[in-house]
């Protein structure tokens, strides 16, 4: 095997993948909804995930946490055991599903609206026909491109997708809400980007 060839091949058809994420109006309704419940009403944004998206979705709660967006990932098996509990009125829920059909998500949303009826679901998936996508307000599509994976059955290409995505939310959210470096600062003390938001050190980069 060539594994430089390979490399090549695999970064392109990753490139060519994000390139192809869909644009749309879905992604000003995404953000004004977590402005509105986050910033205006002082919800929280609730993100979940099963697997691969899983773990996507707690990188993307972690990272909204320190741009001034409360956040917090929710296991949604153990939503069913007691930590829906988490949920307040006027929080907006940020789901992740690549089939768009996963169980535990789908039957996260019926849950979810048995306690509060009008929580808003934001859901990023591969398939704007899945279960998931119908009972979704908004729908982020990842267009779907086929993984990378030999078996095409591993999450490698939809997680790149469902990661840049999630960039995408943060950044226009901070943008739309003029989060500022000292905004930044009062949130992140420690390590090199503290040192960096306080002026202290040079931004790696720029």
């Amino acid at each position: 095997m060539d594994i430089q060839q390979r490399m090549r091949d695999i970064l392109k058809a990753e490139s060519d993948a994000l390139q192809n994420i869909p644009v749309s109006d879905q992604y000003e309704r995404a953000v004004e909804l977590i402005v509105e419940h986050v910033k205006r009403r002082g919800g929280k944004l609730v993100t979940s995930g099963m697997g691969k998206c899983g773990q996507i979705a707690m990188n993307i709660a972690t990272t909204f946490s320190s741009t001034g967006i409360p956040a917090v990932w929710l296991h949604p098996s153990e939503a069913q055991h007691g930590d829906l509990g988490v949920l307040q009125p006027d929080d907006v829920m940020l789901l992740l599903s690549n089939s768009g059909k996963t169980s535990e998500i789908v039957a996260l949303v019926d849950l979810a609206h048995n306690l509060y009826p009008g929580i808003p679901m934001i859901v990023i998936t591969g398939n704007e026909s899945s279960p998931l996508a119908s009972l979704a307000d908004v729908t982020l599509s990842t267009g779907g491109a086929p993984e990378v994976c030999p078996l095409g059955l591993t999450p490698t290409t939809s997680t790149t997708m469902m990661t840049v995505i999630g960039d995408v939310l943060v950044v226009t959210v901070m943008e739309a809400t003029g989060f500022s470096r000292q905004d930044y600062a009062r949130r992140h003390h420690g390590g090199y980007l503290g040192s960096a938001a306080r002026g202290e050190v040079k931004i790696q980069g720029k």
